[in-house]
């Protein structure tokens, strides 16, 4: 089935057929394609990103689709978190609207590190409410001295009887404001640099949390900066072991980077389809825009860009999913190549469509808007590029 389309194109589905799936990502996909055509995300207001994110979190967990997002155990899809299947779901909400793959995201990425390391009461406590959409996740990593550089955290837990009580601040935290419940990153001094960080769930609710600042984007999704005024947190919420964080957050950003990967593919592919509407539709010269040889070859170029990252996508989560093999390698190099591709795409798309192409609410303009931070977060391109030869370099030496 064809999704709804503005354009009229309908939504390329040949990568389906690739043999890195099987056919319940395909059924996944057709799914999704039929609750998008029923207008199942609703209508969508970006001029109130918190409240829309809060009404798609609650329309995808009762459509079913957030459990994808953890294990079989905790009312999941998959027995373990899939992620050719977070990719599928994440590709095709992006060709719709980015602000839905984001609702969807959070809800695995905030969570990630509890399916994978998490204390069983903590699993069963909140899992389960992630996949129905009662309650709404964040990831906390990131701090106004310590993006990229996590060995510079300086967020502290300070372990104080049976809980740590947590001292600091984060920045750029997604759905921070909305969320329920945090993955919170922080100091804990086992060691230097990424040795001595621990992770810990934080409730909204507790005390000393606070909200410091909302934080707008130039595509509107929830963000803050947050503060720990003497947060105290049960021992029992740390995930994995003390000092354990580093290797728990790589973990998790691993399974979910090659996600990110496909939601800047369905960008792409939508801008495709788009300009290739456009191209057959816009009259000039005494015949289309699509007649002339200048915007075929641009095409041409949009389209080989988009099968080259969408290979090395669905190589790194088979890879994952079946192999069972590391993808850290992988991972950067679907990241790096799927949202550097994306951009150029959309910005070909946006050029095709002319004066018209920058008119705020034209999709070309969204998608320009939409694009560009996934070339910044879960690791920069330029700290994809270093992931790469580092993990060159382990190989080698090997």
């Amino acid at each position: 089935m064809a999704p709804y389309n503005h354009a009229g194109q309908g939504l390329s589905r040949e990568h389906l057929e690739w043999p890195f799936l099987a056919h319940e990502h395909r059924e996944l996909a057709q799914a999704l394609d039929a609750f998008v055509a029923g207008n199942g995300l609703g209508e969508i207001d970006h001029h109130d990103a918190e409240a829309a994110t809060k009404g798609l979190v609650a329309r995808l967990g009762a459509a079913g689709f957030l459990r994808h997002c953890v294990p079989a155990a905790y009312g999941g899809a998959w027995e373990e978190i899939d992620s050719r299947a977070l990719c599928v779901v994440r590709e095709t909400l992006a060709y719709h609207d980015g602000l839905a793959d984001f609702a969807f995201a959070m809800q695995g990425l905030g969570t990630g590190a509890i399916s994978l390391s998490g204390p069983q009461e903590l699993k069963v406590r909140i899992l389960p409410k992630i996949a129905s959409g009662e309650l709404i996740s964040a990831f906390a990593l990131t701090e106004p001295e310590a993006g990229s550089d996590v060995a510079a955290m300086s967020t502290a837990a300070r372990r104080d009887g049976d809980d740590y009580v947590l001292e600091g601040e984060k920045t750029f935290i997604s759905n921070g404001g909305i969320a329920d419940v945090y993955t919170v990153f922080a100091r804990t001094g086992e060691g230097e640099g990424t040795r001595g960080i621990s992770a810990f769930v934080v409730y909204a609710d507790t005390p000393g949390f606070v909200i410091a600042e909302r934080i707008d984007t130039m595509a509107p999704h929830p963000l803050a900066r947050i503060r720990f005024e003497g947060v105290r947190v049960p021992a029992t919420q740390m995930l994995g072991s003390p000092g354990e964080g580093f290797k728990i957050a790589m973990r998790t950003l691993d399974i979910f980077r090659p996600s990110v990967a496909a939601a800047a593919l369905g960008f792409a592919r939508r801008a495709l389809d788009e300009a290739v509407g456009h191209a057959r539709s816009r009259r000039m010269f005494g015949g289309t825009l699509a007649d002339l040889p200048t915007a075929q070859s641009i095409l041409g170029d949009m389209a080989t860009a988009i099968d080259a990252a969408s290979l090395l996508t669905m190589r790194t989560a088979w890879r994952r999913d079946v192999q069972k093999l590391p993808t850290t390698r992988e991972a950067a190099m679907a990241k790096l190549t799927a949202t550097e591709n994306a951009q150029w795409v959309i910005d070909q798309a946006l050029q095709l469509f002319g004066g018209r192409g920058v008119r705020v609410g034209e999709i070309p303009e969204r998608l320009y808007r939409e694009i560009r931070a996934l070339r910044i977060y879960e690791g920069a391109t330029e700290v994809q590029k270093l992931i790469i030869g580092r993990e060159l370099m382990k190989a080698a030496a090997r």
